[in-house]
């Protein structure tokens, strides 16, 4: 869902909202999982600026490499990251990146670890397996972070099921989300947010916008 032509398009962004100027922490997350999960729809549907967007046309190079065969229609893909920022209160801000869900750009996680208070595991539940790698490599990290199902449809398993399917220990947040939508994408935010300041001791930002 991160560029299809099945799934309704984002919604745009609201109009672009200056920094505050008492804004004094910036919190660096990672919106990662696999390939076609939603990544770039939901950095899209929730920043407040016009989002960093690295899209490129997927091409026949990419053939038997970027296994495309559960998103047919998917027609572009993420090659670097994609970027956003949502002011959570007069203080806080959040700095969104998108990680690529291909096999072949994942060298470029680790760098998009670094500096990152905690990330969002976006899932699909007609491909979890895809989520293993992104929350190996997060617990490897030692990073805090929350698992978001990304519901395309109505029905799929339960919360219950897809904790199970991932193994999550019990600590770790799941909820659900629809990518397409702001309030619905800032809420995962938020959850991960709490799930930090339950962590770190950090202020909580519940005042998000």
């Amino acid at each position: 869902m991160d560029s299809t032509t099945s799934d309704p398009p984002a919604a745009p962004p609201l109009a672009e909202t200056p920094l505050r100027g008492t804004a004094s922490d910036g919190l660096k997350i990672v919106v990662v999982g696999g390939f076609g999960v939603g990544k770039t729809t939901m950095v899209g549907s929730v920043s407040e600026i016009r989002p960093l967007s690295t899209e490129e046309l997927m091409t026949r190079a990419g053939e038997g490499i970027d296994e495309a065969g559960a998103v047919p229609e998917k027609t572009t893909t993420t090659v670097a990251f994609d970027f956003g920022r949502i002011t959570l209160n007069d203080r806080q801000v959040l700095y969104l990146f998108g990680a690529p869900g291909q096999q072949r750009f994942w060298f470029l996680w680790d760098q998009l670890f670094s500096g990152s208070l905690g990330a969002v595991v976006l899932v699909d539940t007609r491909r979890i397996e895809d989520s293993w790698y992104a929350i190996d490599r997060l617990e490897h990290h030692r990073m805090p972070f929350v698992v978001a199902v990304n519901r395309f449809a109505e029905r799929g398993p339960s919360l219950a099921k897809v904790r199970a399917a991932l193994d999550l220990d019990g600590h770790v947040p799941l909820i659900e989300c629809d990518a397409r939508l702001r309030e619905s994408s800032k809420t995962v935010l938020i959850e991960l947010v709490h799930h930090l300041t339950r962590l770190h001791d950090l202020p909580a930002g519940e005042d998000a916008r």
